[in-house]
């Protein structure tokens, strides 16, 4: 039987109209002169690709929902949905969030989905809704979960809850939250790291609702100096297709440029900034790491 779970997501649609309306009108009575601030062209951008990304999450929701259904129903395992087991299944869901945001920051083709939410040089609300159209990169960190006898309607509500809880962390307009709120949870402050571009906050902060999944694996780092957003390479551009698709051409391009398989292999997999180095009297690419991949 499948649990009836609220849609949060439609259901908090009114809370993040409000919170940017209110971000927008603090912004211009307290101007802060070094924040990011809006951008009328940026902040529309970002509206279009949250609304596309809607529709085409129904397109993928159609392959995800089948292949999550049948690993439930292929599992022994069943998690009953009560109020405490819903609790251990967000914290799950949460952790498992890390490793799938942690992925798409390190492996290319993933990147190429995620590098979407990252393509904007504003942090403000609307960033938050600067989302990808190709989100079925996603579906295989989770089916752990799942083959652990969580319902694919339970997941969706905690991921919903999930994306929720981030619409927040995406301003400028709250300072650092007291220590221990700092330490358990992700923050404006942390999340600000998480979409900076300089390169000792590249890949850092990943985590979704909690921020102890960073310190624990090593990726945490505090803000310690304002942050400058967007890629390290920028697009320039505000067209929506091509900010939903620029990183996916940019790898056609350089697979059909690849000498080899192995240097193929790596443009698609490796890094965002791998590139080939090659040996003198070789032809084979060897992997050597530049620090190039997120904003």
């Amino acid at each position: 039987m499948e649990p009836n779970l609220p849609d949060v997501v439609l259901w908090s649609i009114p809370a993040f109209v409000l919170l940017t309306v209110v971000e927008m009108v603090s912004a211009r009575i307290h101007p802060d002169e070094d924040a990011a601030g809006y951008a009328t062209k940026d902040a529309v951008t970002s509206v279009t690709m949250g609304l596309g990304s809607l529709v085409f999450d129904l397109l993928w929701k159609v392959p995800i929902v089948a292949i999550y259904t049948a690993v439930y129903e292929l599992t022994p395992l069943r998690v009953p949905v009560l109020w405490w087991t819903i609790l251990l299944m967000l914290l799950a869901q949460d952790f498992f969030y890390y490793w799938s945001h942690r992925g798409h920051h390190v492996i290319r083709i993933l990147w190429a989905c995620h590098v979407v939410h990252h393509s904007s040089r504003k942090f403000n609300l609307t960033t938050a809704l600067r989302q990808p159209w190709t989100s079925l990169t996603v579906w295989p960190f989770y089916v752990p979960l799942i083959a652990c006898g969580v319902h694919p309607a339970a997941l969706a509500f905690c991921s919903s809850a999930n994306l929720v809880y981030q619409f927040w962390v995406h301003t400028e307009r709250i300072d650092k939250l007291p220590r221990p709120f700092e330490y358990v949870l992700n923050t404006p402050s942390h999340h600000r790291v998480h979409h900076a571009s300089q390169g000792g906050y590249l890949d850092r902060n990943f985590g979704g609702i909690l921020i102890l999944w960073d310190r624990l694996f090593g990726s945490f780092a505090a803000e310690t100096e304002r942050p400058v957003y967007g890629l390290t390479k920028n697009i320039g551009t505000y067209n929506p297709l091509r900010v939903a698709t620029h990183e996916y051409a940019a790898i056609a391009r350089d697979v059909r440029a690849a000498d080899s398989w192995g240097e193929r292999a790596g443009r698609i997999f490796r890094g965002p900034g791998w590139q080939p180095a090659s040996t003198a009297g070789s032809a084979t690419a060897t992997a050597v790491p530049v620090p190039e991949s997120t904003g």
